[in-house]
């Protein structure tokens, strides 16, 4: 009698060690892109934080925007508004904020000047804090500053300029206006 040798198909035993390497390997692959797609969405959540608190304008202006004018009246030197936080806004400190002014001929960025003194050519400054929380340069909510800005050189009638204040985190607030064309001492600037 002779007897048939078939070595071609798998015992079970064989089978049952191929099953295991097979499902050792699928759980390592899955916890590696499980782990991927963990760190993907934690990466994809910080970067939408971060990008609603750049979008997102922290500041607003609160009334109008006056521009003040010099002794003769012939240009104007100053400019003053009041910004306050936005709804929802967080808030800005005003010892990290860039304001820079702007015409068809210059661009300047302004230095920040001492609050205790008056704005002088090319610096803005802190005139006067309503409803004071705390005293230091940080705008909270319901603070408001009243800020004045002195490009170093006056603004002359139908001037068309912008003044943007920069936060250090935030979109920064664009002022756009337009001088009038008879200056007067104070003027409300559109």
């Amino acid at each position: 009698m002779r007897s048939i040798k078939n070595d071609s198909a798998f015992t079970g035993l064989e089978a049952a060690i191929v099953l295991i390497a097979f499902v050792v390997v699928a759980a390592v692959f899955s916890y590696v892109v499980l782990g991927a797609g963990f760190f993907t969405t934690q990466k994809s959540q910080e970067v939408v934080h971060t990008g609603v608190q750049q979008a997102s304008s922290t500041l607003e202006i609160v009334g109008n925007v006056y521009g003040s004018a010099d002794t003769a009246g012939t240009v104007i030197n100053a400019i003053n508004f009041t910004a306050a936080l936005a709804p929802g806004g967080t808030p800005v400190d005003f010892d990290k904020v860039v304001l820079t002014y702007s015409n068809a001929t210059q661009l300047q960025t302004l230095t920040q000047g001492n609050r205790s003194a008056a704005a002088t050519a090319g610096k803005w400054t802190i005139v006067n804090v309503q409803n004071q929380i705390t005293s230091d340069s940080v705008l909270e909510r319901g603070e408001q500053f009243d800020i004045m800005a002195m490009p170093s050189n006056g603004i002359t009638k139908n001037d068309y300029f912008t003044i943007e204040v920069k936060p250090s985190i935030g979109a920064a607030l664009g002022i756009t206006r337009t001088a009038p064309a008879s200056i007067q001492r104070v003027n409300i600037l559109y």
